[in-house]
């Protein structure tokens, strides 16, 4: 999900939907063939054109086309605006991606960010009530409920941790202990990259706490973790632009570490409140927005620019991805057991390779360390991976 999205508040949480994203092998696929839900997006700098307003409820599939200059990505979103009911991303011109969503009846909205920035350009969409039930029955929906609890379990622990590894990192940093905090600054931030997905969730929680520098728009106050990562391992005028770094004031110090707290302490709330749930179909869609973060973020070194603790990120990526599929495994033994078994080797292969540049408890090479050969080798089984995880969310749905 990019940095500018904006989801759900609380209220959002009751949402009548079930969404999930899927890449297709082939897309257009469902939209040439006519099928009920089948529709066309046309992206380009100044228009975001569906082939129709509204569709049936049930199973749904956007083949977004970029017929524009710039790399673009398309959101279905809530009622209200806010929440990313799901999305596809990095569309390049001439591109085609499909986005398949399980919606209920409904208003929404569709919007197009051409450039990847902005609110994007937006449209109501109404899903009709076709009369067929949404989502699955049977033994499945038990499966499927007892994941959607085990998950829930999973992200409330690592958003305990969160709160207090948080607030310990600010107390350090707000002293002016630099070597206490940057030792704390990726441990800490581990917990948060594991459930990024369901952070996103929450309103403008993301840009608030993990928008990087690199991200700002024109205008836009910088907040969060990379704020004070840049302030702790200060840049030399030669990686800032040609100018002098100037270190934050002791006040400012004070100010970017309690904001980081609050915000932190926002999402303790948002994940422990009793409405809170988080969809079979979300969780899944989660997987593979977690291996696309590590493409896109990660494995080029990006994320973590000014204290090359990528790794850490990395592997708390595939940690969240790892637990999505495994409370979802059985559902998908069931209904694909190839797939299960290739995801479970292929996130064994890149652990594998992770676990020979350290780990998160003893401590990761600095990623401005790796070879070409070690980059171009976790490039390969990030990709390994992502291709039969992009088919999770349909082997779980039944799309």
């Amino acid at each position: 999900m990019s940095r500018t999205a904006r989801a759900a508040v609380a209220a959002a949480l009751a949402l009548p939907l079930l969404a999930a994203c899927v890449p297709n092998a082939q897309p257009g696929a469902a939209a040439s063939s006519g099928a009920p839900g089948a529709l066309t997006v046309s992206s380009t700098a100044d228009a975001c054109v569906l082939s129709s307003a509204s569709a049936p409820s049930g199973t749904l599939t956007f083949t977004v086309t970029n017929d524009g200059s710039d790399v673009t990505e398309f959101y279905l979103l809530g009622e209200d605006g806010l929440r990313v009911v799901s999305e596809v991303e990095n569309i390049g011109p001439g591109l085609s991606r499909d986005l398949v969503v399980q919606a209920r009846p409904g208003t929404y909205w569709a919007a197009c960010k051409p450039g990847m920035v902005g609110d994007g350009i937006r449209s109501e969409f109404t899903v009709t009530d076709s009369g067929q039930d949404v989502g699955p029955s049977g033994d499945t929906a038990e499966q499927l409920q007892a994941a959607e609890a085990s998950y829930v379990a999973y992200v409330k622990d690592q958003v305990g941790a969160l709160v207090a590894g948080t607030q310990e990192f600010a107390d350090a940093y707000v002293a002016g202990d630099d070597e206490r905090a940057r030792e704390l600054y990726a441990p800490t931030r581990v917990h948060w990259e594991r459930i990024e997905p369901v952070a996103e969730s929450f309103g403008d929680l993301d840009p608030l706490l993990d928008l990087r520098e690199a991200d700002l728009e024109d205008g836009q106050e910088w907040t969060g973790w990379h704020l004070v990562e840049k302030d702790l391992w200060q840049p030399e005028p030669a990686a800032n632009g040609g100018e002098e770094y100037t270190p934050l004031t002791p006040e400012q110090r004070r100010a970017a570490a309690d904001a980081i707290v609050a915000n932190t302490r926002t999402l303790s709330e948002q994940v422990t409140d009793a409405a809170f749930t988080f969809e079979a179909f979300q969780i899944a869609n989660g997987a593979k927005e977690l291996l696309d973060e590590v493409a896109t973020g990660k494995v080029t070194g990006e994320e973590e620019i000014w204290s090359h603790t990528d790794l850490w990120d990395f592997q708390a990526n595939v940690d969240g991805a790892r637990v999505a599929f495994e409370v979802l495994s059985d559902v998908v033994s069931a209904e694909d057991p190839e797939l299960a078994t290739t995801l479970d080797q292929r996130f064994r292969e890149l652990d594998d390779l992770l676990a020979e540049q350290g780990s998160v408890e003893d401590g990761f090479t600095s990623y401005d360390e790796l070879t070409a050969d070690e980059v171009t080798a976790l490039a390969a089984a990030v990709d390994a991976l992502s291709e039969p995880l992009s088919t999770l969310t349909a082997t779980v749905t039944g799309a």
